[in-house]
């Protein structure tokens, strides 16, 4: 069953708890900190298969995830790592969060680590100084990314195939290619896309079969808008036309409507007409048709052909092969340029990035809460044991440092104030019980 788009639910490993222990030796009253540090999460990396050709694994596995991280124990031992999970898809997979495009695979055996695991948290060992023998202080482990990812199949090709259902893709592609795609004499035959290799001269072709357009396809009619996407990466677009049509230049018109009501980018791409079904037909009505075209096609070229016959194929692929090459080494060299023309770009780095921080006011009633945003501060949050007030005084000694205390009473904070770091809240400073 062809599959084009799924949820699913990705949630990386939560790193492991470290541990606060204390060496146990015979004739020392009071060993030293050994806690270990809790191990990391496992990520949730998508690795692109060239022979995987739809989603459908997803319907049926709705959940990715990856192993959490063990806690660290005493004897100074680390918690083991939690295992990664590889998952499968497709080239051509995009993979997106919150609407936003996080990964786009486009080549076989390309991997991204889609969900990063949490840190494992550091063991009181690790916080053992001059001044600090005996720390009963322990992080907790950073949960993982966890959230719901979209995913969407774009098939990669190198021709697009439109037209009106019984054009005649299916019989084009079976003829030129090794595709088997079902044919039939019925409108929408083929209700999935359907993928060949059609080798011409010294190279070859990957050839998309798209199901069948209709008038108002681009706005969800038939079956069209379920497919469009599919040749949204494709160099060419071989746009085929049934000899039989009685307004041939008509038909062409409405395909071409819909493509560039789909989208702008898709109406210019590079496009090759066959008129299709030509055998049986005297040579006067096949120019008949083809004048027709021509007169709308614009710079397009214009053939006539048989499939059955195999009647102008080979003059089709070798104008879709050259027209492919020139746009592949169009693209190349826009890629070359790019990358030793980039201007510089003036930014902050990652180390500056992660330690900025802002505050914001949250006033309910007569409380107000002094909320703290920033990467770094919330990391250290999340890793925060609240239940252990020296895990918190080391929080707050962090906070001193990074200078958030000092803008915290420049707002209005006092000692008793509350201040929430991602999901808690605290005082600003220690309080008598």
């Amino acid at each position: 069953m062809f599959v084009d788009t799924a949820k699913v639910f990705v949630q990386a490993g939560r790193g492991g708890d470290g541990a606060v222990s204390f060496r146990h030796e015979i004739y020392v009253d009071k060993g030293g900190p050994d806690g270990g540090d809790g191990g990391r999460g496992g990520d949730v990396i998508f690795v692109a298969v060239e022979g995987l050709n739809t989603l459908i694994d997803f319907r049926y596995k709705p959940e990715l995830k990856g192993e959490p991280g063990q806690a660290g124990a005493k004897r100074d031992r680390h918690g083991k790592s939690g295992a990664a999970n590889y998952i499968k898809v497709p080239v051509g997979t995009i993979v997106k969060r919150d609407g936003e495009i996080i990964a786009d695979f486009t080549t076989d055996g390309q991997e991204l680590v889609v969900a990063k695991g949490g840190d494992g948290g550091y063991g009181n060992a690790h916080f053992k100084s001059s001044v600090r023998q005996a720390p009963r202080i322990a992080e907790k482990g950073e949960p993982g990314d966890t959230f719901e990812a979209e995913l969407e199949l774009k098939l990669l090709a190198d021709v697009g195939l439109v037209g009106f259902p019984n054009a005649g893709k299916s019989t084009f592609l079976s003829v030129v290619s090794n595709a088997r795609p079902e044919i039939a004499d019925y409108a929408f035959t083929t209700l999935t896309p359907n993928l060949g290799v059609a080798d011409i001269d010294d190279g070859s072709l990957l050839i998309a079969d798209i199901p069948g357009l209709i008038e108002g396809a681009s706005e969800g009619k038939g079956l069209g808008d379920a497919f469009l996407r599919h040749i949204e990466r494709t160099a060419v677009i071989l746009h085929l036309i049934d000899a039989y049509t009685d307004d041939v230049a008509k038909a062409y018109k409405t395909i071409r409507h819909e493509l560039a009501a789909y989208s702008e980018d898709l109406a210019e791409r590079p496009e090759v007409i066959a008129l299709t079904k030509i055998e049986g037909l005297d040579d006067e009505l096949i120019q008949m048709q083809v004048d027709a075209l021509k007169e709308v096609a614009g710079d397009s070229r214009v053939f006539a052909i048989s499939s059955p016959a195999h009647t102008g194929l080979t003059e089709v692929l070798r104008e879709l092969r050259k027209e492919v090459v020139t746009l592949r080494e169009a693209e190349k060299e826009t890629v070359d340029e790019s990358e030793d023309g980039d201007l510089a770009v003036i930014s902050l780095n990652e180390d500056k990035k992660a330690l900025a921080w802002h505050i914001r006011k949250d006033t309910k009633g007569t409380e107000t809460v002094f909320v703290v945003k920033g990467h770094k501060i919330e990391k250290f949050a999340r890793r925060t044991q609240f239940d252990n007030y020296e895990g918190v005084n080391r929080l707050r000694d962090i906070m001193k440092k990074m200078g958030i205390t000092h803008a915290l009473i420049r707002e209005g904070a006092e000692g008793s104030s509350v201040i929430r770091i991602g999901l808690d809240e605290f005082t600003l400073l220690e309080q008598a019980d």
